[in-house]
């Protein structure tokens, strides 16, 4: 368990790749249970450990979570995100240069449930939901682009599917569209910034990724 943070409120962790937040159909580990087992071992309480599922991460993304220790933190934390105050960066490579070297993407997009995709529109569509983000260009190598952006919305597979509709897929994200290389997804949420849910002051937690093509970037 890598931790970032932790009180008696917050437990903040990296996520890593392949590890599902919350337990799915497929019956792997997941980030809850395991942060669960964690607490649970560590401070040897018997029975049930309470933890809240804050947000999640895809699958395939990995990067910084922030869990509630109680039921009161998680109720707060969750006005945070609906106001705002939940702040989350993310870092991504990309296989090719976005329209501009930084601005904002906008899209209306659909959660297709057979392929488990989101598709992508320009325009306002029957059952599709805006979507939004802003992103700058930070650096470019060997023909890959590091990104760093901001959420506006928090869509199923937002930043993957806009990116790969705009011609730049996420690199090893093979189900939008990046070409020719299996790898782990270069798509990491790097900081969350919040508010403590008792005290109020402003925290933020941070990381680096480490792995290829991240290191290609120093």
């Amino acid at each position: 368990m890598n931790v970032l943070y932790e009180d008696n409120h917050l437990l903040v962790v990296i996520k890593p790749y392949g590890v599902p937040s919350q337990a799915d159909e497929t019956g792997d580990d997941d980030m809850l249970s395991l942060c669960k087992a964690y607490i649970g071992c560590k401070y040897g309480k018997p029975g049930a450990v309470y933890l809240g599922l804050v947000h999640r991460l895809d699958r395939p993304t990995s990067g910084v979570m922030v869990f509630a220790r109680t039921s009161k933190a998680a109720a707060r934390l969750a006005a945070q995100m609906q106001n705002g105050v939940f702040e989350k960066t993310y870092l991504a490579v990309l296989t090719a240069m976005p329209p501009k070297s930084e601005g904002e993407l906008w899209h209306y997009l659909v959660k297709d449930e057979k392929t488990h995709m989101a598709r992508v529109y320009d325009t306002p569509t029957e059952g599709a939901k805006k979507a939004g983000l802003e992103y700058s260009v930070i650096a470019e190598r060997d023909g890959l682009y590091l990104v760093r952006m901001k959420l506006y919305t928090g869509r199923f597979h937002q930043i993957r599917a806009q990116f790969a509709h705009v011609g730049a897929s996420v690199y090893g994200d093979m189900k939008y569209g990046a070409r020719g290389v299996k790898a782990p997804l270069a798509l990491f949420a790097s900081r969350i910034c919040l508010n403590h849910p008792t005290t109020g002051e402003r925290l933020t937690f941070e990381a680096r990724p480490e792995f290829h093509p991240f290191s290609l970037f120093g």
